[in-house]
């Protein structure tokens, strides 16, 4: 014969007090092992600081890059240039006619980054070195190179060796090339102090 299921006893059934208090106190702590075990699953969701850190701006000191020179700094994972332009570099820059967005028209880039030499101090060029066709790196390729893969009258700039996209010394592509657009200049500013910093902007870009 089947019995029905047996149902809660109601507080005046006649329990013995002990076991009732035996009772409550044993599921009291079944609910405290499961908040104590659901708390950190889910703050196992929440960023890391090293997550956080990867996002925020960065600082370096411009005046340790030499004329010539070109230091990486990282910012959001990805390589950042700062190359310090020589007079020849800069005067590389006029000129040029062959360019296929010499004006940064194409995407958005801050306004600094829309003149001629694409940065707030002419002979301090910031970037993201990575070439916007595929993300390949791209290297610096000085006048007179004998890489057959820039003309000859080649004035300097940066090569892609991967699909062979080239820009100038302020990461302008040259026409007919792979990559659609200039390279990337990425909010920046000059603090008080006469830091560099990489990832914001006066505007609040970051």
């Amino acid at each position: 014969m089947s019995h029905a299921p047996a149902l809660p006893l109601p507080p005046d059934s006649g329990m013995d007090p002990e076991r009732r208090t035996w009772l409550l106190a044993t599921s009291a702590m079944g609910v405290a092992a499961t908040a104590a075990v659901a708390v950190p699953f889910v703050s196992s969701f929440a960023p890391s600081e090293r997550a956080k850190a990867q996002g925020a701006a960065v600082t370096m000191d411009p005046s340790v890059v030499e004329p010539g020179e070109l230091k990486t700094v990282e910012w959001r994972g990805q390589p950042v240039w700062v190359l310090r332009r020589t007079p020849e570099m800069l005067a590389s820059l006029e000129g040029t006619t062959d360019l296929a967005d010499p004006a940064s028209e194409k995407e958005q880039q801050p306004d600094y980054a829309t003149n001629t030499h694409r940065s707030i101090k002419p002979e301090v060029f910031v970037t993201v070195g990575i070439c916007t066709h595929l993300g390949c790196s791209p290297v610096t390729l000085p006048q007179g190179t004998a890489n057959p893969s820039v003309p000859a009258d080649w004035k300097g700039g940066f090569f892609c060796p991967c699909h062979g996209s080239t820009f100038d010394f302020a990461g302008r592509v040259f026409r007919n090339k792979p990559a659609p657009t200039n390279l990337v200049v990425p909010p920046h500013k000059y603090l008080a102090d006469g830091s560099l910093l990489i990832g914001e902007d006066d505007s609040g870009a970051a």
